[in-house]
């Protein structure tokens, strides 16, 4: 199916790598112009790069308040009203619940939930009036199971499809669409130690049906189609893409 999102304006958070990079990558082939959001200029770069002209770069640390207001303004003037808006800026840190420090547990909570409220507040207006909208918020199959040292990770990431289900309903006599993408297992660089770790690995690849770990440009290729019109009626819920590991 050939997507247009031509001059339609995209916000995609942590843009720097992985999963972000590759959604980014999808919309601006579309049409869509990408604004490049996370904290690591150098590595968003070389997303702007992957994207061509359709993207640029606004470095801000979405668990300040304060900046993601500034972002919002930034994006604004340079790009114009936003109608698509990605969270996927996200962290895990695996340990025992009791090694936690209360900062970590907010770090994890603030970058993978917060951000997604603030870039949701900031945004959201844009959309309003349009008759067109989409929010798409990265949630996990850790939302629906979980597994020893991920309590920080899963609260962070349920609290977000909960999120998502809220505002949907909020936002749907606006036709603004929000949606959750539940990835499992991908080859990205936030898995690359359990990859790394060959009983780990293989722990993880004994756990998904298809055998492999996810492709990157596979999370793309659905936010594409969640932006697109043939999506339209698609609306709170979480789309699962995990190679079948939910399914067993």
């Amino acid at each position: 199916m050939q997507v247009s999102l031509d001059n339609k304006i995209a916000v995609v958070t942590g843009a720097s790598r992985g999963l972000g990079r590759s959604i980014a990558a999808a919309l601006s082939s579309a049409g869509a112009h990408v604004a490049l959001v996370g904290r690591d200029t150098a590595s968003l770069d070389e997303t702007a790069r992957l994207c061509g002209d359709n993207a640029r770069v606004f470095p801000c640390d979405l668990t300040v308040e304060g900046e993601v207001t500034q972002l919002e303004s930034r994006v604004s003037q340079t790009l114009g009203k936003v109608q698509i808006l990605v969270n996927n800026a996200g962290v895990n840190l695996r340990k025992p619940v009791t090694d936690f420090t209360l900062d970590e547990w907010r770090w994890v909570m603030d970058t993978n939930l917060t951000s997604a409220f603030l870039c949701s507040r900031a945004f959201v207006p844009h959309m309003k009036g349009s008759g067109y909208g989409r929010i798409l918020n990265l949630t996990s199959i850790m939302s629906h199971v979980s597994l020893p040292g991920r309590c920080a990770y899963s609260s962070s990431k349920t609290g977000l499809l909960g999120f998502t289900r809220a505002l949907a309903m909020e936002l749907a006599p606006e036709h603004i669409t929000v949606n959750g993408i539940s990835p499992g297992p991908f080859a990205t660089e936030m898995n690359t130690a359990l990859m790394n770790d060959p009983q780990a690995n293989a722990m993880f690849l004994s756990k998904i049906p298809l055998g492999q770990w996810g492709k990157p440009d596979d999370i793309g290729s659905l936010a594409l189609y969640l932006c697109s019109d043939a999506a339209c009626f698609i609306t709170g819920t979480d789309i699962v893409i995990d190679g079948g590991w939910l399914a067993q």
